[in-house]
């Protein structure tokens, strides 16, 4: 069972801060809305739309530091977008991005949690799948916890109306709620040390 305050930092990009979602909760909102804390919770969002791995890779740390507390339970939710195809970033660059966030934050003594990019219209379903797995093996190299957002939801009707009813990046309401479905399923509260009352 979880004792104390939780501080989550969520870094990522447009995506982490619910970009186009008319409730202007996203993922982010839906996931804590689900999470009962016997404690405060604090979730900060950390969001630069359009960012790459190499850019998110290089302000961090700065930006979660002056968020955590000694007294609290710091916890680091890295949301991976899908900007490292339209930059041309290769497979081995985004993962040793990735790879050097994580490392870092376990020196820092801070759990990780990493979500993957979903499927959006704009990129190339391949490049994007083998990012998705790619940005996958780097987590499950470090036993961190790794939602793939781009496999259950590449095919999914809702997913796909709900892209294609906004401008083919960003999904809606219907959209934000699959991607919080899967983070909830994925081992987000045995990540917290809470108990799953999803189920």
């Amino acid at each position: 069972m979880h004792v104390g305050e939780l501080r989550l930092a969520v870094i990522g990009d447009e995506l982490a801060a619910g970009a186009g979602d008319p409730k202007a909760l996203g993922w982010v909102g839906r996931v804590c809305a689900r999470t009962s804390a016997p404690d405060p919770m604090t979730v900060l969002t950390l969001a630069v739309p359009g960012e790459t791995t190499t850019a998110l890779g290089s302000r961090w740390e700065d930006e979660v530091a002056r968020r955590t507390s000694p007294e609290a339970d710091n916890r680091l939710v890295v949301a991976l977008g899908r900007a490292d195809i339209a930059a041309g970033l290769s497979l081995a660059r985004s993962r040793l991005n990735l790879a050097n966030i994580l490392d870092v934050a376990e020196q820092r003594r801070m759990p990780a949690f990493v979500v993957g990019p979903p499927p959006g219209a704009t990129a190339d379903a391949d490049q994007l799948a083998d990012l998705s797995a790619a940005f996958g093996d780097v987590a499950l190299r470090r036993r961190v916890p790794y939602v793939d957002m781009y496999t259950p939801l590449a095919a999914h009707e809702q997913w796909l109306g709900d892209l294609a009813a906004g401008d083919g990046l960003h999904p809606g309401q219907a959209g934000y709620g699959l991607m919080a479905w899967l983070v909830l399923h994925t081992g987000w509260h045995a990540w917290l040390g809470l108990p799953d009352d999803t189920v």
